[in-house]
């Protein structure tokens, strides 16, 4: 069995399972989503089934997102954590730009605070490291913001073992977001760091834009053994993966959210485990 819990921060206890919310905006992460009253129903029946970590970001919507959440779920339920992230501008739908400034992030981190209607934000990562701007003066603004009260938490998205590494150097981090699943392991590195640092490993594209969910092979197979959809199984080869990772699986459906959840109360062999561990060579390291 894989645990259920995991302490980001070593204090902020969630759910293993969480919930991604950038499937409730319009097309290209612009804007509100066509059916507003469908995605409030799944923000609330998320917290129905015990969701704790709810994942954003100032760039959704751009802001939209963020309101969305807030409107549909403030006052939030004892020990909903609402994640958001800042460090990319939005110039246009699809478009999506590193911007880490320090004045930027320090005023888009006071807009998130009064979209989310919150005095502090218990997890803040930072979108993207922006290659234009000292790494020093990305990660220092967001430790004054910590230092103030205004963040209780830092996490970063994208990042290698290295500039993990250097990021820790001036502010603690407690949450990593990066792209994973298992067909996509570029990062196995950074996931075995995280477990070894007690960093919470948040992998986005969880089911690899649903294409994890097509086809046959070993996914099929072991949900067939299961009573699974190939989504679940997915999910569950992430939990098994590390204790130190944390899913944010999204979707606009209902339904579909419910599936998600129900991952979790998946336990796979062994044997399930290694055929699914053997899709897809991990990299090696030097």
């Amino acid at each position: 069995m894989t645990a259920a819990t995991f302490a980001l921060g070593g204090d902020l206890v969630v759910h293993r399972t969480g919930f991604g919310a950038l499937r409730l905006t319009g097309e290209g992460g612009w804007g509100l989503p066509p059916d507003v009253p469908a995605a409030r129903a799944v923000l609330r029946r998320a917290v129905e089934l015990g969701v704790d970590l709810i994942d954003t970001a100032d760039a959704y919507g751009p802001g939209s997102n963020e309101e969305l959440i807030a409107s549909t779920l403030h006052p939030y339920a004892p020990r909903l954590v609402v994640a958001t992230k800042v460090g990319q501008c939005r110039p246009a739908p699809g478009v999506w730009v590193p911007l880490g400034r320090p004045e930027y992030l320090r005023q888009q981190v006071e807009l998130s605070l009064r979209r989310l209607r919150v005095a502090r934000l218990d997890l803040l990562q930072l979108h993207r490291i922006d290659p234009l701007v000292p790494v020093a003066e990305q990660l220092g603004v967001l430790a004054q913001l910590r230092s103030e009260g205004k963040v209780r938490h830092v996490g970063l998205s994208e990042v290698t073992v290295a500039e993990l590494r250097s990021a820790r150097e001036f502010v603690p981090v407690v949450s990593v977001q990066n792209r994973y699943n298992l067909t996509d392991r570029k990062h196995e590195a950074v996931v075995e760091y995280c477990e070894r640092e007690g960093i919470g490993f948040i992998p986005w594209h969880p089911v690899g834009k649903g294409s994890l969910t097509r086809g046959g092979g070993a996914i099929a197979d072991v949900a067939g053994e299961l009573g699974a959809t190939a989504s679940q199984v997915a999910l569950s080869w992430l939990l098994h993966r590390s204790p130190a990772i944390l899913l944010i699986p999204g979707t606009s459906s209902v339904a579909h959210l419910a599936e998600n959840q129900a991952a979790s109360r998946f336990t796979l062999s062994s044997d399930q485990y290694r055929r699914l561990d053997a899709i897809t060579p991990v990299p090696q390291t030097v």
